[in-house]
């Protein structure tokens, strides 16, 4: 493999070269594969298509890498994560320019955001400490629980937010001592290479390495023996395989998989005043998001009101490039999930539910453009009510009684997420406790914090990411007892 001298430029345009980041040097490859931008449907870039060895020389430089990296002081490593976090920022407008390019949100309202909340995140969640716990203590010993760092994990990272799912993974296993080596999506592979390459100028060698490729990687990674933890974000048909091959080697996971979240709009909402909240809580990214509203559920008292409000609501944004500042709505990301949506699409069509906006794919218009498309009351076995659509699909489904609704809402293969929405709000959270999900919001949606744990229930995921708990799941709990 052929290498070239740290890259250290910055500026607020980066087009590339781009390397893999292994071992501290930037490596070239023979291969390559297209990078589309789905505003235009059109290649604007060439990422490098890691070999099969160079994967492994990456793994092999994270496993040297951790032997003195998991020595150091909580202090020592803070210190390095600050200054990654300052090289970031130093590249911060040529990041966020680079997400809208391969992403396609837009730059001003999502892009941007990503960036910021990323780079933020790091340098509180390297602030933390995991402290030793005395469990017991008595004349005859001392009993001591230890959180030890498990070694190389594997990150498998999704399109969705490049940027932000990546960085969350990277802050917690780096911070408690372990080292990664980052598989990003095929689709989205620039930003995680560029933030990557940052990295080198700032890490020790072999910390944090990204290898992108193909998703024949991800298969090497989830069966290799040097690999302790797989963290995984993505579907969750891509998860069970992730399951099925790290269990080879009994490898720890925490995999946030797919939703089909459901917002509840309870009978004595102040629903004119949230209908922006639940609007973009549905099509921000352009539905694009895990924890996107998926189903939403109104009661049927003021439902004809509420889908007008809604619609209109709708009408007053620009769907277009997301390097448009006038742009709200971006594309989808790439052409098999603009297929899937169109599928959903196909099948609304087909059933003739109502549709009263959108519905409609401009063929002539290139890019990967979904209208946002609002489905007044489809039955509750229809496709897009069962199935997640992640794209800007919303069904609005009405509903007479709360348990019933609540027992819809249950009744999913899926718990990541969801939603209550009320002016009385005990009675709100009442119904949020009810609903099987990892997380659930009351009168707000989205909220994320370093301390707040997110995971799912059900098919939605395995262990928790952030706060304590999440953080907890990047070490090995290591009981020390010592006679006095």
């Amino acid at each position: 493999m052929s290498t070239v001298m740290k890259d250290s430029r910055s500026s607020s345009v980066f087009d590339g070269p781009y390397y893999l980041s292994i071992a501290g040097k930037l490596v070239s490859t023979d291969a390559h594969f297209d990078v589309f931008n789905p505003a235009t449907g059109e290649v604007f870039a060439k990422a490098p298509s890691g070999s099969p060895e160079q994967l492994e020389a990456a793994i092999a430089a994270a496993k040297d890498a951790f032997k003195t990296w998991s020595v150091l002081s909580y202090d020592q490593r803070q210190r390095y994560l600050d200054a990654y976090a300052d090289a970031l920022l130093e590249h911060r407008d040529e990041l966020a320019r680079l997400l809208t390019l391969e992403q396609g949100k837009p730059l001003k309202t999502m892009a941007e955001p990503e960036v910021d909340q990323a780079i933020s995140w790091i340098r509180q969640i390297a602030a933390r400490r995991i402290p030793v716990e005395i469990v017991e203590e008595n004349d005859n010993h001392i009993v001591e629980l230890h959180h030890t760092p498990l070694g190389v994990v594997g990150a498998i990272t999704p399109w969705n937010f490049p940027v932000l799912l990546a960085l969350w993974k990277v802050a917690p296993a780096l911070i408690t001592g372990n080292t990664m080596v980052i598989k990003p999506s095929p689709f989205t592979p620039l930003t995680t290479l560029r933030f990557g390459q940052i990295a080198q100028s700032v890490l020790p060698a072999g910390v944090l390495s990204v290898v992108s490729g193909g998703n024949e990687l991800g298969p090497q990674m989830t069966a290799h023996p040097d690999i302790a933890k797989i963290s995984f974000t993505g579907s969750t048909e891509t998860g069970k395989h992730v399951i099925r091959s790290a269990a080879g080697t009994v490898k720890r996971l925490t995999m946030e998989m797919g939703g089909n979240d459901a917002a509840i709009v309870m009978p004595d909402a102040d629903w004119q005043a949230i209908i922006p909240q639940l609007y973009w809580g549905a099509v921000g990214n352009s539905g694009q998001w895990c924890v996107g509203i998926k189903r939403l559920y109104v009661h049927s008292s003021y439902r004809n009101e509420f889908v007008a409000a809604f619609v209109e609501y709708a009408r007053q944004q620009v769907m277009g490039d997301g390097l448009d500042p006038n742009v709200t709505v971006g594309p989808v990301q790439n052409k098999m999930q603009y297929d899937k949506v169109r599928s959903f699409l196909d099948d609304i069509k087909a059933n003739g539910y109502n549709v009263v906006l959108g519905g409609e794919v401009d063929e002539s218009r290139p890019g990967y453009f979904i209208p946002v498309t609002v489905v007044d009351n489809p039955p509750e076995s229809s496709m897009i009510v069962q199935q997640e659509q992640f794209g800007p699909i919303v069904p609005i489904i009405a509903y007479d009684d709360v348990d019933d609704v609540v027992a819809r809402a249950n009744d999913s293969p899926f718990g990541l997420g969801g939603s209550v929405w009320g002016r009385d709000t005990q009675a709100a959270v009442a119904v949020a406790n009810r609903l099987e999900t990892g997380m659930v919001w009351v009168n707000e949606i989205h909220t994320q914090g370093i301390d707040i744990p997110f995971g799912g229930h059900k098919q939605s995921g395995i262990g928790t990411e952030h706060g304590h708990e999440g953080r907890l799941l990047f070490t090995n709990p290591k009981t020390v007892l010592i006679k006095k």
